[in-house]
């Protein structure tokens, strides 16, 4: 393994030009199971002519930081093929070390400026939001540059975490700020037509792709009716 993952991306000023582009968010965990990480990674990001999904996160949790760097490396020449944004979850040293575009923070963990102190300032930083007001809060925050509002339904990739809903995206819609947000949240091809008309314009997926029986098409679609919107 490389001491570190070749950055994606060259500037802060691309990356975050792509995540104002960006529609459809990808969680999924390294595909140990299935085997097929590279596989299934080209399919996601490739898509039909909307395009596929535009960020993706390697969120598994209790990953030691050695094996999520390997992993990493995978997902970085993957979206350094398609210019998509590689994003990672919870921890600011791994960010750093794989050299990823995207740093997604939760309630819990570092603080914005800590987690800068890190990465740098080139570095996009999201937040999770799960009230009013986290999300008027995440909405100018110095330091991050877009929020994710959820779950909007109960999803088991957060066991027993209570979800605010369509309200909280209607809040976050509501408030008409210029930072992007991310609705998220058992989000689907049979639920995402209620998301957006409760005022979301760009969704966070999990299951909804990586349990497809063809998640490139699953990809696609999700992005031709979220570009649609």
């Amino acid at each position: 393994m490389t001491a570190a993952v070749t950055a994606v991306s060259a500037t802060g000023r691309e990356r975050r030009a792509k995540l104002a582009d960006a529609r459809v968010y990808l969680c999924t965990d390294a595909r140990k199971r299935q085997g097929d990480l590279a596989e299934f990674l080209e399919a996601v990001l490739v898509g039909g002519a909307a395009g596929g999904v535009d960020i993706v996160q390697l969120r598994d949790k209790g990953m030691e930081a050695r094996e999520e760097l390997e992993h990493l490396e995978v997902f970085a020449a993957a979206c350094r093929k398609h210019g998509k944004l590689l994003a990672v979850n919870d921890r600011a040293d791994v960010a750093h070390a794989a050299g990823a575009d995207v740093l997604h923070l939760g309630q819990g963990d570092l603080p914005v400026p800590a987690a800068r102190a890190i990465v740098g300032d080139e570095v996009i930083i999201g937040r999770s939001c799960h009230a009013e007001s986290e999300v008027a809060s995440a909405a100018v925050e110095p330091g991050a540059d877009y929020f994710c509002t959820g779950p909007v339904w109960p999803t088991p990739t957060k066991p027993g975490r209570h979800a605010p809903g369509l309200p909280l995206v209607e809040y976050a819609a509501g408030m008409g700020g210029a930072r992007p947000w991310f609705a998220i949240g058992g989000i689907d091809l049979s639920t995402v037509g209620q998301v957006l008309e409760a005022g979301a314009r760009r969704i966070v997926v999990v299951r909804a792709i990586t349990e497809a029986d063809d998640p490139g098409e699953a990809a696609a679609r999700l992005a031709e009716i979220v570009r649609n919107a």
